[in-house]
């Protein structure tokens, strides 16, 4: 049930964003040290080399530290005192080896293979996480930004549009539709539900250009008698979900959009972005994807990159 968040009372939120809605969670802190995977995993790829120079530099500072405790226990120190130390903790964890410096006491060798042992440690783990953060399949699914409502066969029928960028085959795609809106009970218990929506067609066996992804909207559909009104009222939003094994890879791809009831267009079409060039060619023109037109001025022509129903 939704309530109304209680005021004057400062503790730790995070900002959460679901499609149009932004929500703030609160009494749950994120334990960015207890989940350092996750972290590094989400995090942008600026975010994260800043985070890896700020560890370098701190560690290199730490051990410069520790060396420069104990003067005399590296020799050839340059610069002399604390900058000399730095800049050898810095060979020490890259393992340059310049040859000038060196331990030249028990200390100095301590510290120097305390230094290795966690340098070694931590760039393993360092290459792990660049590893799988190239390495992790990545969908390059075009989604329209707007969808339609529209007849097809004498039926109202919701329709998306879906796009692999790639141009690759993506095989046994799937996709799932799912509607949220709030409803109220019986009880007056007012609930978000999540309802599905069965699919015209929920399987794409080689799904390579375009995809027009539709329900229809009859007496089983949780849409029925729904109007771009009631959707708004009840703040109703679709969540959209595609998935396939990429051909080239082997590697399962998911890809999801969310449209709010304003992304929801009534007696509209998509244009048709399938055309015959001058060279007799078909030409796919992504320009044109996420447009719509009136029904009245939609050519007639059904676009020929979608598959059968």
């Amino acid at each position: 049930m939704i309530g109304k968040a209680r005021r004057g009372t400062r503790v730790a939120s995070q900002r959460v964003r679901l499609g149009d809605r932004e929500f703030a969670t609160l009494g749950v802190k994120r334990p960015v040290f207890g989940d350092l995977y996750h972290y590094f995993m989400t995090v942008s790829w600026p975010r994260l080399f800043a985070t890896l120079a700020v560890f370098f530099v701190g560690f290199d500072l730490l051990f410069g530290w520790l060396y420069d405790l104990v003067p005399g226990c590296i020799a050839n120190l340059s610069p002399p005192g604390f900058l000399g130390a730095f800049f050898f903790s810095v060979e020490t964890l890259a393992t340059v080896g310049y040859g000038d410096m060196h331990p030249t006491s028990v200390y100095g060798h301590t510290v120097a293979t305390i230094e290795v042992f966690a340098a070694l440690t931590t760039l393993t783990l360092i290459t792990g996480i660049m590893f799988a953060r190239f390495s992790r399949p990545r969908a390059r699914f075009l989604f329209a930004r707007n969808a339609v409502v529209r007849p097809i066969d004498g039926q109202p029928t919701l329709m998306f549009r879906a796009a692999n960028a790639r141009h690759n085959v993506i095989q046994e795609a799937s996709a799932q539709l799912r509607m949220l809106r709030d409803e109220v009970t019986v009880e007056g218990f007012r609930i978000r539900r999540i309802l599905d929506l069965p699919l015209v067609r929920a399987q794409h066996p080689v799904f390579v250009l375009g995809w027009n992804i539709m329900h229809v909207i009859d007496a089983a559909s949780p849409l029925w008698g729904a109007t771009a009104e009631s959707l708004r009222a009840s703040q109703a939003s679709f969540i959209l979900s595609l998935s396939g094994i990429d051909e080239t890879t082997g590697h399962l791809l998911i890809g999801r959009a969310q449209y709010p009831s304003a992304a929801i267009h009534w007696n509209r079409a998509f244009i048709d972005i399938l055309e015959e060039g001058e060279d007799g060619v078909m030409q796919v023109d992504y320009r044109k994807f996420h447009d719509v037109v009136p029904l009245a001025t939609e050519p007639g022509r059904p676009s020929d990159t979608e598959p059968p129903r």
